[in-house]
């Protein structure tokens, strides 16, 4: 099913495996698009980047705090790329 995780059974390698990838595909839409509007950066972030985020998350959930920022850093990152949602916590 490719979920990873530890022999105590904590999904702290699988978060970090979600994030670096929806991190690579937010670093590709930076690269590759110049147009930046709202609407199409919404759809290509729900099409591209959150997937990698919500893959079998009912199955690895990541409960510990620092797992769940990790995984909202990427989702910060992405507002931040776009001006009309840059003010957004």
């Amino acid at each position: 099913m490719g979920i990873m995780l530890s022999s105590d059974t904590k999904s702290v390698e699988q978060c970090m495996y979600a994030a670096n990838r929806a991190n690579r595909a937010l670093g590709m839409i930076k690269r590759t698009i110049r147009n930046k509007e709202l609407e199409i950066m919404v759809k290509l972030y729900k099409a591209i980047v959150r997937p990698h985020l919500e893959y079998c998350v009912s199955a690895w959930n990541p409960h510990y705090p620092k797992d769940k920022e990790l995984l909202e850093r990427v989702q910060r990152r992405f507002t931040k790329m776009v001006n009309s949602l840059g003010h957004l916590p």
